[in-house]
C-alpha cells in the first residue's frame, strides 16, 4: 500500500523522487497546513482573544521572527555536527511547545516565552530541513525536489487558510484550537521524520566554520541577492501591497484575501511545470528573471492607481500571479545550487546562512518599505521595483563566479556522463576545504 501511495504521488505530480523524500514533503504539508490555520489569526488572536493591546500582540509575533534570526546561525553547526533529521525534529519539538504554549497565554510573559519557543524552532527548522532534502536527493533532482516542497506549502497554507477562517469564527475556543492544531502538525512531522526517514549520514568534520562559508564569494552574493528578492518578491507582497491596495486604491478586503489565494494557488500549479522548465538552462540567468518578474508586478501595482477600480482589482490579481511565478523561477534555483556550493561537511552551516538571509530579507520589507509607504505609496513600489531590477542584475553578475560545472540546472534525465560529473562535484566539495587547524576553525 505504501508504494502504491508513492507511485501515484509521482504519477500526480510527475515528478519520480525517492520514497523518503516523499515522506518529507507529507511532513512539510503537514507543517504548513497548521501554520496556515493561524498565520491570519496571530495578532487578531492575542489581541482581541487575549485582551492584549496592538503593541504587545506586534512585539510577541515579532519574537517568533527575531530569534529565528539569531537561531538559524546558531544551528548551522549542530547540524553539520549532529545531523539534519536530529536538528529538524528537535526544531518541530520546540515549535509544537511554543503554538501549545501560545494558545493558553494569558498574560504578556507567558506569550513571549512561547513566543521565544517557536522563534528558535522556526530558525531551527529552515536550514535543517533545506540540508535534509538535500542529502535525500541526489544533485540532479535537488530542484524537483524543493519544487515539490514548494507545492506542499501552498496547498497547505491555502487549505489551511480557509480552514482557519471558519474555525476562528468561534471565538477564543476557536482560536485555541487552531494553535493546539498548529502544534500538533509539528509534532506529527517530528514522528513522521523519526520514523520514515533514516539518519542523514553525518559528514567528517570540516574545518573553518563560518569562517569558509563568509569567504565563498559567490555564495555570499548569492545570499545578498537573496534577500533583496525576498525583501521584495515574499515582503513587500505580503504586507507592503495589501495595505497600498486598501488605503491607496480602496479595494475590498475580498480582493485583498483573493490575491494571497491566487499567488498559493499559481505556486501550486507552476512550480513542477517551471522546475522541470529550467532543466538544462542557466541557473543565474533563471533567478534574474524571476527577479525582473517582481519588476513588473511592482509596476503593475503602481499602474493600478491610475485606472478606473475594477481594472485595478484585475491588475492587483495578475500583478499576485506574476509575483508567483517569479518565486518559482528563484525558488527552483537557490537551495539546489546553495547544495551544489557547500562542502557537504558545511552544508549545515550554508543552508543557516541562506536562511538567515530569508529572515532579514522579511524582517526589512515591512520595516523600511512601510516607512516609506507612509511618505509616498507610488516611491514606495518604485523603489520595490529598483531593489528587484539590483537583484536581477547581480544575479546574471553571479554568474561567472558559479563553478562551471553547475552553472545549469541539471534533470534526472541527463546522461550518464553528466551525472557523473555532478557526483563528482558533490565530492570533490566534500574534501576540498581550506586548511585552517582546528583549533583557529571558528563556528
Amino acid at each position: 500500500m505504501i508504494k502504491l501511495y508513492y507511485n501515484k504521488a509521482d504519477r500526480l505530480l510527475r515528478v519520480e523522487l525517492p520514497r523518503e523524500l516523499w515522506v518529507v514533503q507529507a511532513g512539510v504539508f503537514l507543517n504548513y497546513l497548521g501554520w496556515g490555520c493561524v498565520m491570519p489569526f496571530e495578532v487578531i488572536y492575542l489581541h482581541e482573544g487575549r485582551g492584549f493591546s496592538l503593541g504587545v500582540a506586534g512585539l510577541v509575533v515579532g519574537v517568533v521572527t527575531g530569534l529565528a534570526v539569531v537561531a538559524a546561525p546558531l544551528a548551522g553547526p549542530l547540524i553539520d555536527r549532529v545531523g539534519s533529521r536530529a536538528i529538524a525534529a528537535t526544531s518541530l519539538v520546540a515549535l509544537g511547545a511554543g503554538f501549545a504554549g501560545l494558545a493558553f497565554a494569558e498574560t504578556p510573559a507567558q506569550a513571549f516565552v512561547a513566543a521565544a519557543a517557536a522563534g528558535i524552532g522556526n530558525g531551527g527548522l529552515q536550514p535543517s530541513q533545506s540540508a535534509l532534502l538535500a542529502s535525500l536527493a541526489s544533485p540532479e533532482i535537488r530542484h524537483r525536489a524543493t519544487a515539490v516542497s514548494r507545492v506542499a506549502s501552498n496547498l497547505g497554507i491555502g487549505i489551511g487558510g480557509m480552514i482557519g477562517g471558519a474555525v476562528a469564527a468561534h471565538g477564543l475556543n476557536g482560536f485555541v484550537a487552531l494553535f493546539l492544531a498548529n502544534a500538533l502538525t509539528y509534532v506529527m512531522y517530528a514522528v513522521i521524520l523519526f520514523v520514515g526517514v533514516r539518519e542523514d549520514a553525518i559528514p567528517a568534520p570540516a574545518a573553518g566554520g563560518y569562517r569558509v562559508v563568509l569567504s565563498d564569494r559567490p555564495f555570499v552574493r548569492l545570499a545578498l541577492i537573496n534577500i533583496a528578492v525576498i525583501a521584495v518578491g515574499w515582503g513587500v507582497f505580503s504586507w507592503i501591497v495589501p495595505a497600498y491596495a486598501r488605503g491607496e486604491i480602496g479595494v475590498s478586503t475580498r480582493l485583498i484575501g483573493l490575491l494571497a489565494f491566487a499567488n498559493a494557488v499559481t505556486v501550486v500549479l507552476a512550480q513542477i511545470p517551471v522546475a522541470k522548465l529550467a532543466e538544462g538552462r542557466r541557473r543565474a540567468p533563471t533567478m534574474a528573471v524571476g527577479a525582473l518578474t517582481f519588476v513588473v508586478a511592482c509596476l503593475l501595482v503602481v499602474g493600478a492607481a491610475f485606472v478606473e477600480l475594477p481594472l485595478a482589482a484585475v491588475t492587483f490579481l495578475v500583478a499576485a500571479i506574476v509575483v508567483a511565478v517569479g518565486e518559482c523561477l528563484h525558488t527552483t534555483v537557490l537551495m539546489p545550487l546553495v547544495a551544489d556550493l557547500a562542502p557537504v561537511g558545511l552544508r549545515g552551516r550554508y543552508m543557516a546562512v541562506m536562511a538567515l538571509s530569508w529572515w532579514l530579507g522579511l524582517a526589512l520589507a515591512p520595516t523600511l518599505a512601510a516607512q516609506l509607504l507612509s511618505v509616498s505609496p507610488t516611491a514606495a513600489m518604485l523603489a520595490s521595483a529598483l531593489v528587484a531590477l539590483g537583484a536581477a542584475t547581480a544575479a546574471l553578475a553571479l554568474e561567472r563566479e558559479i563553478p562551471a560545472g553547475i552553472r545549469l540546472t541539471p534533470g534526472p534525465d541527463q546522461s550518464d556522463e553528466r551525472a557523473a560529473l555532478s557526483r563528482r562535484i558533490d565530492s570533490a566539495r566534500t574534501v576540498a576545504q581550506p586548511r585552517h587547524s582546528s583549533a583557529a576553525a571558528g563556528e
